[in-house]
Order: structure tokens, then C-alpha cells, then sequence
């Protein structure tokens, strides 16, 4: 692999990595506070799940250009994240925590249905473990938005609200790289635009069928260095312990 090669592969590793562990974050203030109890245990296991993910791209990201997992995790400052807003918004109420989940999951698995087929090893093994737990996550946040969306007059006004605030993000999750035509060409990753048709198509199916109207998405997005002032605070949180003392060992 070429050092250009390795940089752009090893930038979209950040990225899969970032999202994986804010979302898991996002999720996680759940505990305690879901509608039910099994909701409450079951997207906990869903964040678990989604740290053990991050760990895998953050693994994969430091053999391609070296240091910490740990060290990415708890002293990065927010500019240097390259998570979607989607992922660090607010959680929201739960018809919002669930809809932003459903199309999260809905772009996790068309992008590790074609990642299981890379060319770089590493990327293809990472893919196949994360693909079958991410199968069980899809059937959970669909579920809840067909189940919301066809519910009560209450509940599709909170789906409908989140729909429209939430969809406008999800572009983010398909912008390229000025040069992933390297990447593509190697058969490494998939082309995003490739990705973001066949999910498109999924959601909004989906979502119609849940009684649902999908508004257009926007043309442009704006770039994964860019962030909202809800990332600054959940790193506050997140990272204030490590921070206390970056020389302990836990």
C-alpha cells in the first residue's frame, strides 16, 4: 500500500471509529431512563456493542499510523474528531434517540456489506464481526420506527418531528474524500456515493411505509471537522476523569 493510500484509509478509520463511540456515549445516558425495562437493558447492550466496533476501527487506524486507542479516546480536543453531527446531537426524546439509530444502522450495514469484501484484510475480518451484531441493531430501530410511526397520533408527531430534524445529517455520513478514487480503485472502500443510493432507497421505503414523509435532503454537508457545541461538552464529560491524570494506569 502506497503512504498516500495509507493516510486516506487510515483517516476513514478515525471517522467509522469516532461515530461508533459518540453514538455509543449518546446511547448510554439512556441507562435508567428508557420507557421500559427491556429497552432500557437492551440499548445499553446495543452502546456496548458499539464501543466494542469503535475498538476495532480505532485499532485498525493506530496499526496504519501508530500511538493509543486510549490516547484518541480521552485527549483529543473536539476539533480533532471526525464523527458526523449526527452522532453527537443530543439524544433527544426517545422517538429521536430510536429514528437516529434506525438510520445509522440502515448506513452501518449497507457500507459493512460491501466492506466484507475489501481488499485489505484487516478491514474485511473488522467488517464481518460488526455485520452480525449490526444485523440485531437494525432489527431493533426499525422495528421502533414502523412501531411509532404507525402508533398513535402522539407518537408519529414525535417521529415526524424527529425525521425532519434528524435527515439533513445523515449527508454527512456520505461525504468523500477529495481523493477516494484511491481507495476504490484498490478495492479497499467502497465508493460513498454507491453507499448513499442503495441507503437511500432502504430508508426511504421504510420510513414511508411507517406512515412517514421523507423530506428532501439537503445538496451539501459540511465537512466531518466541523462540529457542533454538543461534541465540546460531551468530551467535557467524557474525558474529565483520564484528565485528572493522564499518567494513571486503570
Amino acid at each position: 500500500m502506497t503512504t498516500q493510500a495509507n493516510d486516506i484509509l487510515a483517516a476513514r478509520m478515525l471517522a467509522l471509529a469516532d461515530d461508533e463511540l459518540i453514538l455509543a456515549h449518546r446511547n448510554s445516558e439512556w441507562t435508567g431512563h428508557a420507557p421500559i425495562l427491556e429497552e432500557d437493558i437492551g440499548l445499553a447492550n446495543i452502546a456496548q456493542d458499539e464501543l466494542g466496533h469503535a475498538m476495532l476501527w480505532y485499532n485498525l487506524y493506530t496499526e496504519m499510523k501508530g500511538g493509543d486507542p486510549d490516547h484518541l479516546v480521552f485527549f483529543r480536543e473536539a476539533e480533532a474528531w471526525r464523527n458526523v453531527q449526527l452522532v453527537e446531537l443530543p439524544k433527544g426524546d426517545w422517538a429521536f434517540t430510536m429514528l437516529r439509530q434506525f438510520l445509522f444502522d440502515a448506513y452501518e450495514l449497507v457500507l459493512l456489506a460491501r466492506l466484507v469484501e475489501s481488499q485489505h484484510s484487516g478491514i474485511a475480518q473488522a467488517a464481518a464481526k460488526i455485520q452480525r451484531e449490526e444485523i440485531y441493531h437494525y432489527r431493533h430501530s426499525s422495528s421502533w420506527v414502523r412501531r411509532l410511526g404507525l402508533g398513535t397520533e402522539e407518537s408519529r408527531r414525535r417521529m415526524q418531528r424527529a425525521l425532519d430534524e434528524i435527515l439533513p445529517y445523515t449527508t454527512q455520513l456520505f461525504l468523500a474524500p477529495t481523493d477516494e478514487a484511491v481507495l476504490v480503485q484498490a478495492g479497499y472502500f467502497p465508493s460513498l456515493d454507491e453507499v448513499r443510493a442503495t441507503w437511500l432507497a432502504q430508508v426511504q421505503a421504510w420510513l414511508a411505509d411507517a406512515n412517514l414523509v421523507v423530506p428532501a435532503l439537503p445538496a451539501t454537508s459540511p465537512p466531518r471537522d466541523e462540529h457542533t457545541p454538543h461534541l465540546v461538552a460531551l468530551l467535557d464529560e467524557m474525558q474529565k476523569v483520564a484528565r485528572l491524570d493522564a499518567t494513571a494506569e486503570w
